[in-house]
């Protein structure tokens, strides 16, 4: 039961509403037996500071999920980043804290690459393909590089953008080889990091019968859960990898992460 003595919380997305985060993380508040509740709101981008800033003002407020398109605008509206979080120049995940401070943190890459983990996926030594360098792709870029890959292929519609999130792995990760490239051939991991897939009507972020035989796909995306990249993908006999993994491994950090100064909130 919601009362004046319950914590709240908020995702941030436009569109908002295929998110799953609210259901499995209200969940495990009430499992947790935690007096907490996160609901969704649907926030155009022209909207976002306004919304962060008015309930950052709000005592009972303790924070944010931020996913699709937000992920690389709300680093400015933080008051301290994570350092993996400043790297990437991405937050989906922020804390008001005790002291009203916003603490944004980044858990997308750390989620994916212990979803392949649980999987039985060892990514050391392998080279990747990563369709995307926006929020998501960024976390998933440097949590990999910190596990050892062999080499990263990041395919962008923006070369610019691509070629920015090489230079910050390069800065961290020297020894990394990195590099735009369109071609999926040749990977043993492709990835999906962009929000396409999200809508029936969605281009494929790459295509399937470029890939290598043996190569694993994988999603972010996560309602579908097969998106029609994966459906593509298994057409041809390759392994498929869902997008579940990385929302599962999240929460625990999520629920870790934002519920650390809740009893101060207020």
């Amino acid at each position: 039961m919601i009362t004046g003595k319950t914590k709240t919380l908020a995702i941030l997305a436009d569109p908002v509403t295929h998110v799953r985060t609210p259901q499995a993380l209200n969940q495990r508040f009430a499992e947790a037996g935690i007096d907490a509740v996160l609901v969704p709101l649907e926030v155009p981008a022209k909207a976002l500071q306004a919304t962060v800033n008015g309930l950052k003002a709000c005592r009972n407020f303790a924070g944010f999920v931020v996913t699709v398109p937000h992920k690389t605008t709300v680093p400015a509206f933080c008051d301290v980043l994570s350092a993996r979080a400043a790297a990437a120049m991405s937050v989906n995940v922020i804390r008001r804290g005790a002291d009203g401070l916003l603490y944004g943190d980044l858990l997308d890459g750390e989620g994916f690459a212990r979803g392949l983990e649980r999987a039985g996926i060892e990514v050391a030594g392998k080279r990747v393909f990563l369709a995307g360098a926006g929020g998501a792709a960024s976390a998933i870029a440097f949590a990999l590089a910190a596990r050892g890959i062999a080499a990263l292929s990041i395919a962008n519609r923006s070369t610019a953008k691509a070629e920015a999130l090489i230079a910050r792995l390069a800065a961290q990760y020297p020894a990394l080889e990195c590099h735009a490239q369109a071609d999926p051939s040749d990977h043993d991991i492709a990835i999906n990091g962009t929000s396409l897939g999200l809508n029936a009507d969605d281009p494929l972020p790459f295509d399937p019968a470029a890939l290598s035989k043996g190569t694993l796909v994988a999603e972010v995306i996560m309602q579908p859960e097969v998106t029609a990249l994966l459906t593509a993908a298994e057409a041809r006999g390759l392994r498929i990898h869902t997008g579940k993994y990385m929302l599962e491994e999240q929460l625990n950090e999520m629920l870790s992460f934002l519920t650390r100064d809740m009893g101060e909130v207020l």
